[in-house]
């Protein structure tokens, strides 16, 4: 399915340059249309999750807000598309939506192959599982024989067969296309263990009958960098979207908040001023304002603030920054500078 993906998109690029059709670029259709569409997952709490009002939050979600607040000084600016696995990449590849934030992991394959660009990583993760307390599994190791429930178009199957078969066990799968019915499958007892990214353990727990007789195993068995995904070819929606993280990220590093971002755009620090539009080129080179960066993080916050709401130990996740904290503070989040 994905191949044939792949392949359709490079044949419909391939056959538009061959007749010299001039397409708008991706930035000139978002401000025709006044908003950003944004590809989110069909609810994951703390990534991309709705209430019964319709209102998404997340940390996925503040990337489309930013988006939105870079390149129309206003956060909400913004409407969602709710996609499966299965059908995120194909809404992105065919222009059903701006910009894919969902949890999404960055792959030599999806970056080339299904015509794709990841603007960086927003959450560093990895694969794990999670059982029942009273199943008595203190290991992956002791899983041989297991049934497994995972969603269908996932680099998770990928890494569940390889582990599996590197450590010489047995195990059945049990596939879903929608997250939902995969935690409605494990609940009920159709599978012994569930795996997705460990973030998606966390988050889909909170949605189990009985959140405490669960328990998510101490084995990471893969690397899960996840991110923004934009189109090839376009590569000035490409930088905007990778620099609207970035800002994030820096506003963060030099200590500016929601809170204080006011009273920063006063600041002496160079750095400060270019980040805040004061000083340099930076949104010229993005064909924004100069306040593109200052208004992100007014409306939305810096990446230190969007993940302790959305994510937090304050938040019913309580999931610690570990790798997700900056590299000044013994993670591995870093953002090239704004200058």
């Amino acid at each position: 399915m994905m191949k044939r993906s792949a392949i359709a998109f490079s044949a419909i690029t391939a056959t538009m340059a061959t007749a010299g059709v001039v397409q708008a670029t991706t930035l000139e259709d978002v401000k025709a249309k006044g908003f950003v569409q944004c590809g989110v997952s069909q609810g994951l709490p703390g990534f991309s999750n709705f209430d019964d009002k319709g209102n998404w939050t997340g940390v996925d979600v503040d990337v489309c807000r930013a988006v939105a607040a870079a390149v129309f000084g206003d956060a909400t600016k913004v409407k969602y598309t709710p996609l499966s696995a299965k059908e995120r990449f194909t809404a992105l590849q065919s222009g059903e939506i701006d910009v894919l934030s969902r949890n999404t992991t960055w792959t030599q394959t999806r970056d080339t192959a299904l015509g794709l660009n990841f603007t960086g990583v927003n959450y560093y993760d990895g694969q794990g599982f999670m059982v029942r307390k009273d199943l008595g599994v203190k290991s992956a190791l002791e899983l041989s024989g297991a049934a497994v429930c995972t969603n269908t178009g996932t680099t998770t199957e990928l890494n569940l067969a390889d582990y599996f078969r590197a450590n010489s066990m047995d195990y059945k799968v049990v596939a879903f296309e929608k997250a939902d019915e995969v935690v409605a499958a494990y609940d009920a007892g159709r599978c012994d263990v569930y795996t997705t990214d460990q973030s998606g353990l966390y988050a889909q727990r909170i949605k189990l009958k009985e959140p405490d007789a669960h328990m998510v195993l101490p084995e990471v068995i893969s690397k899960e960098p996840l991110g923004p995904v934009t189109r090839h070819g376009d590569d000035e929606w490409f930088d905007i979207v990778k620099w609207t993280l970035n800002c994030m990220l820096n506003s963060e590093e030099m200590g500016v908040t929601s809170a204080n971002v006011g009273d920063m755009a006063g600041s002496d620090n160079p750095g400060i001023k270019r980040l805040l539009g004061s000083e340099g080129d930076a949104g010229k080179n993005l064909g924004l304002d100069p306040g593109w960066c200052e208004a992100i993080v007014t409306q939305v916050g810096n990446y230190g603030e969007s993940f302790a709401a959305n994510l937090g130990p304050e938040t019913p996740l309580k999931i610690e920054r570990g790798l997700n904290a900056l590299w000044t503070q013994g993670g591995i989040q870093y953002a090239p500078p704004i200058r």
